[in-house]
């Protein structure tokens, strides 16, 4: 046990149940949550299915970030939505162009010591203000806002042990891409990350969070940060210094596992496509053309990121060759690059301004050229995420983009010549609090009409696990397949997010477009069910619930797979599909299209812990498969999805 930790004081203080062992079951009080609009409205439907009259947080808001793209009544309804479930459920709420949740949040609300659980894989990012902040899918955000405590297994709480100092040109992005060169997409899974030692003094908050952001992409449950004075001097510029309290981990803290980073020895690095990890130092790949280059998304658009790509480029142009864009992660940091000069630098540089928003990262505008390579400060960059099948994005700090941008190909930024800038940390923020509409008034919320528009559906309802399922394999897939690939993001998908019925004909689009309809056509066969095959790290990438979700309203009752990706085989369990493990890997290969499997006796078998057999009926052979579930999990598989679970808990009527 790794005692005397911040990330094991933090969570002993809201421990509900069970105990701080590795492994174990834990319930956890939730003291904030969040949602984004392209997630959120699915979890408010949630929650209103719930019969619970208000949140019962400590804080709960609701961002408007993602679907921003307004091409008709699809987003602005769910945002009229978003707005008036907010006002009836005593929930702050962030207004379209507020900035990107995560930003915002480490900015207004984030406080040391809490627990934040956030309907969105880079919830994390609060990490870096001393913060438990896990990623969810909506339907554990909407329990949490409902009172219930958030339950998971321990994770074993590695030690980061930062030492000595970065060097020119080397940032806190490039701290984060060494341990994913190390550790790979899914070397975090059960994992806290809790960064100590000499080199945390280096790194501002925004700079603590650029690595508790892309933690996600190692897998981790989250990471974390002490709250230390670097902490209050920033709480004091946002006008929260009584927001503070000193986290640090004691001097005997003991970690399940250290992983030492020797900041001097590291140099720029780059992810280059199609995965976070595909990290390799810069100049290895120096000379590709560039035709495009963004600063933005959550882990890289903070005042820090933006200042310093200013003074960076100032007197200098993008490379004519070069669409150069740069997405602000919040108004307050919008507001500060053009108080401080830095938003007429980009300008005057030849660069392209973005709204406030997620943007690109999602596949939401400025996406690349056909064929065409991106360099981006981004967190992902799988195949396709970009909003164009065939580009190739490549993951670098801000600095890097920069010096890119500048040369029109991938270039050492150490070679430009350009002398290295500090950033301070300004005195006093603007607060930028404009476009927040706070919580109504108990009595006057409960008088609130809740908008619905034409896109908005109620959700389907789903029955209890059967006894036994028989079914056929309606899909093989290899490893390290992405929620993107299983349920896509971009323009034309994420708008129907709240209408499980229209989004459910995208699943796993660009991996075989013939899937829907096999899908409905074995669905639709009486006592028939979909089981789905998979390789390693089944459903890594976001949170979206809808990966788990649309699959199930087209009739998938199991995903057997090699091993799981946290948030998603969560998922899986919420909406009622069984992820079973293969015991031995190589039965992976015993598996066709369109064989015919019996899972007998599946009910008693997880209530009994026994392992489970998959009978291929059209080989004759037998797979043995077991299965990584609580016991809460599984008395929520029983009742067909936490829906229902928590529904025959408080005794509200489907």
């Amino acid at each position: 046990m790794a005692k005397g930790t911040v990330a094991y004081k933090i969570l002993e203080s809201h421990l509900v149940s069970g105990k701080l062992i590795p492994g174990e079951e834990i319930a956890i009080k939730i003291d904030q949550t969040l949602t984004q609009d392209a997630t959120g409205t699915m979890a408010y439907l949630q929650f209103e299915a719930m019969g619970v009259d208000r949140v019962k947080t400590e804080l709960s808001v609701s961002y408007i970030d993602h679907n921003m793209l307004q091409t008709d009544y699809k987003n602005p309804d769910d945002h009229k939505y978003l707005m008036s479930v907010a006002k009836r459920y005593g929930i702050w709420l962030s207004k379209p162009g507020n900035g990107i949740c995560h930003q915002v949040h480490l900015e207004r609300f984030a406080k040391p010591g809490k627990t934040l659980l956030g309907s969105d894989s880079h919830t994390p990012t609060a990490g870096g203000m001393g913060m438990i902040a896990i990623g969810a899918g909506g339907l554990e955000v909407a329990s949490a806002m409902a009172g219930e405590p958030f339950y998971m297994k321990m994770p074993k709480i590695v030690g980061v042990h930062l030492k000595g100092k970065l060097p020119d040109w080397v940032t806190a992005k490039d701290i984060i891409l060494e341990l994913l060169r190390r550790l790979t997409v899914k070397g975090g899974v059960g994992k806290i990350f809790e960064y100590f030692g000499e080199g945390i003094k280096e790194l501002s908050v925004p700079e603590r969070a650029t690595i508790t952001n892309m933690g996600a992409e190692l897998g981790a449950t989250t990471s974390i940060f002490p709250s230390d004075e670097i902490t209050r001097a920033y709480l004091r510029a946002q006008g929260r210094e009584e927001d503070w309290v000193e986290i640090l981990p004691d001097p005997d803290a003991e970690y399940d596992e250290i992983i030492e980073i020797d900041l001097s020895q590291l140099e720029p690095l780059i992810a280059c496509p199609h995965s976070p990890d595909n990290v390799v130092p810069v100049r290895e790949v120096e000379g590709i053309k560039v035709d495009q280059v963004v600063i933005g998304s959550c882990t890289n658009s903070s005042f820090v990121d933006l200042t310093r790509a200013a003074k960076l480029l100032e007197g200098r142009k993008v490379h004519p060759d070069v669409i150069f864009a740069v997405a602000p992660g919040s108004k307050q940091a919008l507001e500060l690059i053009t108080q401080n000069g830095a938003l007429l630098t980009f300008l005057k540089a030849g660069a392209r301004i973005l709204e406030s928003a997620c943007g690109p990262c999602i596949g939401m505008g400025f996406a690349p050229p056909s064929g065409g390579v991106s360099i981006r400060s981004f967190n992902r960059n799988f195949e396709g995420r970009s909003g164009t099948p065939d580009a190739k994005v490549y993951l670098a700090s801000p600095e890097v983009c920069v010096a890119c941008a500048i040369a029109g190909e991938i270039i050492d930024p150490r070679k430009l010549g350009i002398p290295w800038v500090k950033v301070e940390m300004p005195e006093r923020f603007p607060y930028g609090d404009e476009a927040f509409i706070e919580p109504l008034p108990e009595e006057e919320a409960k008088k609130v009409e809740i908008y619905r528009g034409p896109n908005i559906k109620p959700l389907p309802e789903f029955d209890e696990l059967p006894e036994s399922i028989e079914g056929e394999v309606s899909l093989i897939v290899g490893d390290n397949i992405t929620t993107d690939h299983i349920m896509p993001a971009g323009a034309k998908i994420l708008p129907l997010r709240s209408n499980i019925y229209a989004i459910s004909e995208y699943v796993y689009h660009y991996v075989d477009p013939d899937f829907v309809k096999r899908a409905k056509e074995i669905r639709d066969k009486k006592g028939k069910a979909n089981i789905i095959v998979g390789g390693e790290n089944y459903g890594q990438g976001s949170s979206r619930e809808h990966a788990a979700l649309a699959p199930r309203f087209l009739g998938v009752r199991a995903v057997i797979a090699k091993s799981f990706a946290r948030i998603h085989h969560a998922n899986l369990v919420n909406f009622g599909i069984v992820p079973l493990e293969f015991k031995h890997k190589e039965d992976y290969h015993k598996f066709s299209l369109g064989d015919e499997l019996l899972i007998p006796d599946l009910k008693n078998r997880l209530q009994e812990g026994k392992e489970i057999v998959v009978i291929n009926k059209t080989t004759g052979e037998e797979i043995v498969c077991t299965y990584n579930l609580t016991p809460k999990q599984i008395s929520v598989l029983l009742k067909g999805g936490l829906l229902n679970w928590i529904k025959s808990k408080q005794g509200v009527k489907a």
